[in-house]
């Protein structure tokens, strides 16, 4: 269930509620009882992987892969560092 934000118009409390899609919002504020204001929050969804971008879908009949670039060939086919000093001169 989705956590709603609400903040009172009069006093600044902050309230957060879990509440369903179907709940009515609150309208009073437990504090003072003033009228509660509901917050647009951040939602934390995250797409990630392929197939989200208009170039992972192949109109012309290809495998449905996303071409990758020279540059991006090229930085795929070097080598990592062995260690985290990124230049090997730490010994390790």
């Amino acid at each position: 269930m989705p956590i709603r934000e609400y903040k009172c118009k009069d006093c600044g409390n902050y309230i957060e509620v879990i509440q369903g899609i179907n709940e009515k919002p609150l309208e009073k504020c437990e504090k003072c009882g003033g009228k509660l204001e509901k917050l647009i929050s951040n939602s934390s969804f995250v797409l990630k992987g392929s197939g989200w971008y208009k170039t992972d879908y192949s109109s012309s009949g290809g495998s449905g892969k996303a071409k990758k670039s020279k540059e991006e060939s090229k930085a795929a086919a070097a080598p990592a560092p062995s260690c985290s000093c990124a230049g090997g001169n730490c010994g390790h």
